[in-house]
């Protein structure tokens, strides 16, 4: 479990991070998703004992992160966005020797399970140099899981691999919730939207919106939304869809669609229908648009500015 109460850090006099409150539970994947320098790798930093904040306090696992920093770092597994590997080891290698400097018990027996873990049995003994970006993505996750992290902080895990290999790392992840927590940070909406139980948004070094992806979309998107389709549909009938009440906007949408937009929580659909149908127009379509979580996170970081941190 992560539990952090105001955490601050600045760099000289600037804050990449403000009076964050958030927390972590067991079992759960937790989606940090903000742009590029919004604070993400910042807070990552901070959670794994890299370095202090400024102000606040945070606690992994049960230990807080500035006064019990070695306690911390035994129950945490963390990915960070470059991967510490070195080439000229193989992919055994490189695991008994994180192993030895973790002290991990049992050293070859959680090899072969970590291996397992993450799909890489058969490339045991392939030199790490010689492996693509998705495998060695994989070994950075194998060194993660290695000494059984009560948590797993996995920065940008998978930035720059192709479309096959995000998909086969995002199975991995979704795959490891089951007795740990998980905390991943990305800036890919889709990704968050996808495999995270919640996210929280981060802007400017702070929280912006908290919740899971679902009811930020039903709550933050602002007016609802649905695309109707008729036949030979003209301004008249824009007009009349317009003076619908609870209808707060009608514009025209790609092919002839019509996209219409309702105060939030407000269902038009069966007036839309009536008044499309009493107009004298066919009704060839009706149906809700989502809001998607890309559209969210556009508004509520549009005017983000880059931050000093990378994250």
């Amino acid at each position: 479990m992560i539990q952090a109460q105001s955490l601050t850090k600045f760099y000289g006099e600037h804050p990449a991070i403000r009076d964050l409150t958030f927390e972590a539970r067991k079992g759960e994947i937790l989606g940090f998703l903000g742009p590029n320098g919004a604070g993400k790798t910042t807070t990552m930093r901070i959670l794994t004992g890299y370095m202090p904040p400024s102000r606040g306090r945070a606690q992994v696992a049960g230990f807080d992160v500035v006064e019990d920093s070695m306690e911390v770092r035994r129950r945490v597994g963390y990915l960070p966005e470059t991967v510490p590997l070195y080439p000229e080891l193989s992919v055994v290698e490189y695991l008994s020797f994180i192993g030895s400097l973790r002290r991990v018990a049992s050293l070859d027996d959680r090899i072969d399970a970590v291996l397992e873990e993450v799909h890489l049995v058969e490339r045991a003994d392939s030199y790490i140099g010689n492996l693509s970006k998705g495998l060695r993505q994989r070994v950075g996750l194998a060194q993660a899981l290695l000494h059984q992290p009560e948590v797993l902080i996995l920065d940008e895990p998978t930035i720059g691999l192709d479309p096959a290999q995000i998909i086969e790392v995002r199975k991995l992840i979704q795959g490891l919730r089951s007795d740990r927590t998980v905390l991943l940070s990305t800036h890919i909406l889709s990704e968050a939207q996808q495999i995270c139980d919640r996210v929280v948004i981060i802007n400017k070094g702070a929280i912006v919106a908290e919740d899971t992806p679902a009811h930020l979309q039903s709550q933050l998107a602002g007016a609802e939304r649905l695309v109707v389709r008729v036949a030979d549909g003209d301004a008249e009938l824009r007009r009349r869809l317009q003076a619908v009440q609870g209808v707060v906007g009608v514009q025209d949408g790609p092919s002839g669609e019509i996209e219409i937009s309702s105060s939030p929580g407000r269902d038009v659909r069966a007036l839309v229908a009536r008044t499309v149908v009493e107009a004298g127009h066919d009704l060839l379509e009706l149906r809700a648009v989502g809001v998607s979580l890309e559209e969210i996170f556009l508004q509520l970081t549009a005017d983000e500015t880059a931050g000093s941190d990378g994250g």
